[in-house]
């Protein structure tokens, strides 16, 4: 009877983990389809993230005001300077990928709290995301698949994917005028999704947030360089330190916390919490961001997920792609050896 229960109980922990791969339910969607999916459109470019795979470090600082303090318990927002490991990025999985090649740039950053607490998160210079679930993304991501006769996306399949989504339409509006800009420090990027601030008494506060520049004088071309956006922010931190206003957001009553495709109306307060401020950068074959997981969901006390449906899916597509890449072996171009696997 003993060995029995031992028998069932090893066959329940078996036929958990098979449910969570998804190898008893192979149509449902999980991390592993995603990332996939991610593979098929770019290729495997081993050691690499799957996406977001061409970046920089930065490393620096962020200094706070204050003024978030009521709102969050988290140290990161008491009066005073957080030690920052960032990464700037374009999308998709080619690291090859000239800088020109889409209008989109990322900023991922870590903030380490005194008190060993981190707070993780990865924001687009985009204002709305172009769908609202796991979904709906894997199967935007089935219509980008490249066609093996010409490499490149079927326009039909494209054209019957946005018209079977009508909430890509914010985003698709915000494509049309989107140009690829020729330097990182000059993009706002948003969190797109919605979080809770829970301050010292308990109370939750939905808010989003973004990184709005100093700097605003980039051209929208960045020459026949296909590296510009690196050669351009290591020209601009040799002159001096770049700087971002970290904005948050409090939602109203109503407001939607749950769909990323939608913006709050423009008149929602902001509070502006302090200073992000970036003074040097590391290559990402070598730099501190290399082994960083950017993963939106580890948070700080103070600090917690809402009921955007898309936060837990991207923290188990980071977790796939990590696991990936790190048993890897990376042949990055420049070095003499192997170098250990990049983060996503």
């Amino acid at each position: 009877m003993r060995f029995a229960f031992i028998a069932l109980a090893l066959l329940i922990i078996v036929l958990a983990f098979g449910y969570v791969g998804g190898w008893l339910t192979p149509h449902r969607l999980t991390a592993q389809r995603l990332v996939d999916q991610l593979q098929a459109n770019a290729g495997v470019f081993a050691g690499y993230r799957r996406n977001h795979a061409k970046g920089v470090c930065v490393m620096g600082y962020f200094d706070s005001n204050g003024q978030a303090q009521p709102y969050s318990l988290a140290q990161v927002f008491a009066p005073g300077r957080t030690q920052v490991v960032g990464r700037f990025a374009i999308p998709g999985g080619n690291p090859y990928a000239p800088d020109s090649s889409a209008p989109i740039r990322s900023l991922a950053l870590r903030f380490t709290q005194a008190n060993g607490q981190q707070w993780r998160t990865g924001m687009n210079s985009m204002p709305v995301f172009p769908v609202g679930t796991p979904q709906a993304f894997f199967e935007l991501l089935q219509a980008q698949q490249p066609d093996h006769p010409t490499g490149k996306p079927d326009p039909a399949k494209l054209g019957a994917f946005f018209a079977a989504h009508p909430e890509t339409a914010a985003f698709l509006a915000w494509v049309k005028t989107a140009k690829p800009s020729a330097s990182y420090a000059t993009e706002s990027y948003w969190s797109l999704n919605a979080f809770e601030f829970v301050d010292a008494n308990g109370e939750r506060h939905a808010v989003r947030w973004r990184m709005v520049p100093e700097a605003s004088d980039a051209s929208t071309a960045g020459g026949n360089n296909p590296n510009y956006l690196d050669a351009d922010l290591t020209q601009r931190l040799a002159q001096s330190p770049q700087r971002w206003h970290l904005i948050v957001t409090l939602a109203n009553p109503g407001d939607p916390t749950n769909d990323a495709t939608k913006a709050w109306p423009s008149d929602r307060r902001d509070i502006d919490a302090g200073t992000l401020v970036l003074t040097s950068t590391e290559p990402q074959e070598s730099g501190e961001c290399r082994d960083i997981n950017y993963d939106p969901t580890v948070l700080p006390h103070g600090i917690a997920i809402s009921d955007d449906p898309l936060l837990p899916a991207r923290s188990a597509a980071y977790a796939a792609s990590y696991l990936r890449r790190t048993s890897e072996e990376a042949h990055l171009p420049g070095t003499a050896a192997t170098t250990k696997p990049e983060a996503k």
